[in-house]
């Protein structure tokens, strides 16, 4: 099959060499004709994954025609806060007649809409044909070929099984799903959550902390996504418990490691200008709290990280209001946290 990943980064980069792997035609597009150029002739993105040999039969352009002619199927792997100012430059181009598949995994802050709901919007491609893959899966791992699993989610069941097809390696192992807005719902959630963990961690809290964070924000994650639609047993899954562990431990992790420099400085704004990176869970805590808010949702970690991230307030106020809270019964997904 001919597939074509949108996004040259560490992310879209590893997703080509799987699909490579898997024995497709793959094409890869990027912005940068610097790092274009360095996959077509050393087959390496030095600039994201280091020394990493990738396959030879990986192409990069920097044409989006070329990228949108090559394909059957496109694979997106942008930064999921520039995904409507791409969508819309690409519009009238854009090849609405094959399935999309999206990676990214984030709330549009302005809109509070989900990537897939983006791209049906911008695009006006049909549900059927949209889909997302989603899980436990840190780049500079999977691009080692260290054994990995993800959901591949759409309403769709021939998307799904295609996302499962498209990767399929011996050591990524693609499971399918039907809940395409609990995966994207968990996706996005979890990055929130990683934050809140990194600054327990940056606080010198230990693992009791780190373990009642990580399990109650889940819940949290859960009784949100359910009330928005979801399915319960999706968050138990990789898309959900999965990818939450993997971002909350892993130093890899940005939205773990911006969380962790806040806990140890106090000060958001001094991290935000030190770090210099993309954190989603920045970017999209605030949507989320008012996500909740608007269906009658308790969020009180998530909430709290918003206030933290925002400078309304500092870690060791947050870690106080949030032991204040009342207990109750553990297993409840209308209660609070």
């Amino acid at each position: 099959m001919k597939v074509s990943i949108l996004g040259s980064g560490a992310w879209g980069t590893t997703l080509a060499q799987v699909a490579a792997d898997a024995g497709h035609d793959l094409l890869l597009w990027g912005r940068n004709k610097e790092v274009v150029a360095e996959i077509n002739s050393s087959h390496r993105n030095t600039r994201f994954l280091g020394e990493i040999e990738l396959p030879q039969s990986i192409r990069a352009t920097a044409d989006i025609d070329e990228a949108f002619a090559h394909a059957d199927a496109l694979i997106l792997a942008l930064p999921s806060q520039s995904l409507r100012e791409n969508l819309e430059n690409w519009k009238s181009r854009y090849p609405a007649n094959i399935p999309s598949i999206s990676t990214l995994k984030g709330i549009e802050v302005s809109t509070h809409l989900r990537m897939s709901e983006v791209l049906a919007q911008v695009i006006g491609l049909e549900e059927e044909k949209i889909g997302f893959i989603t899980g436990p899966n840190l780049a500079k791992e999977l691009v080692r070929r260290q054994p990995a699993g993800a959901v591949g989610a759409s309403i769709n069941p021939k998307v799904a099984d295609l996302i499962v097809s498209i990767f399929k390696t011996p050591y990524f192992r693609v499971y399918t799903s039907d809940d395409i807005v609990g995966c994207e719902l968990a996706a996005a959630l979890k990055n929130v959550i990683a934050l809140a963990v990194g600054i327990v961690v940056g606080m010198g809290l230990g693992e009791n902390t780190q373990a009642m964070i990580i399990t109650r924000g889940l819940n949290e994650v859960t009784r949100l996504g359910v009330a928005l639609g979801a399915a319960p047993l999706t968050f138990a899954g990789l898309a959900g418990m999965g990818d939450l562990v993997a971002t909350c431990q892993s130093s890899l992790s940005r939205n773990r490691s911006f969380g962790e420099t806040i806990g140890q400085s106090g000060n958001s704004s001094s991290v935000r200008e030190t770090l210099g990176k993309t954190v989603e869970g920045v970017a999209s805590a605030g949507a989320v709290v008012d996500m909740a808010h608007m269906v009658g949702v308790e969020i009180p970690i998530i909430e709290a990280v918003a206030d933290v991230v925002s400078g309304k307030i500092s870690p060791m106020k947050a870690m106080a209001t949030l032991s204040e809270i009342d207990t109750g019964a553990e297993i409840d997904l209308s209660g609070p946290g």
